[in-house]
């Protein structure tokens, strides 16, 4: 597998979970959302989009979300969801040093459990498929203005 795709491999774990804790932080601040009368719920969108964390989260959403295209342009999606599952541990991390959470044992042994799947899934052969192309008689003959026209 090409450097690129380790490295678009790294952007996809760490900017999911990193958007993940900034929208919950961001949301932690806002409060409570009210969406009943019209006014209240024109408000709550002020206060969710004037938020830092909110934006911040959003624009490290939108990184795992090209990054993604370009990873499952370049690797079988067989391969690339497995190891983006290393962002459970990533998420546990930063919400225990970001937001204070508590993460139980439980849970760390769970993310463990999971690592090591993603440990083996990465020992396999992260080839990437070829497209299959379709049929011939799927595919629409190409007609030609003068064909259509009856010319010919």
């Amino acid at each position: 597998m090409h450097w690129r795709n380790y490295l678009m491999l790294v952007v996809m774990i760490m900017a999911m979970p990193f958007g993940n804790v900034m929208l919950g932080e961001g949301m932690k601040h806002v409060g409570t959302l009210a969406i009943w009368p019209p006014g209240a719920m024109l408000m709550t969108g002020v206060h969710i989009f004037s938020s830092l964390f909110v934006w911040i989260g959003l624009g490290s959403l939108l990184t795992w979300f090209v990054s993604s295209m370009l990873v499952l342009s370049w690797a079988d999606y067989s391969y690339v969801q497995p190891a983006t599952s290393l962002g459970y541990g990533v998420t546990a991390l930063l919400s225990w040093l970001l937001l204070g959470e508590h993460v139980s044992l439980l849970a760390w042994a769970g993310i463990a459990i999971i690592c090591l799947g993603v440990f083996v899934v990465g020992r396999t052969n992260p080839q990437t498929t070829t497209p299959k192309s379709l049929p011939m008689d799927l595919v629409e003959p190409q007609v030609s203005e003068a064909d259509a026209a009856g010319v010919n």
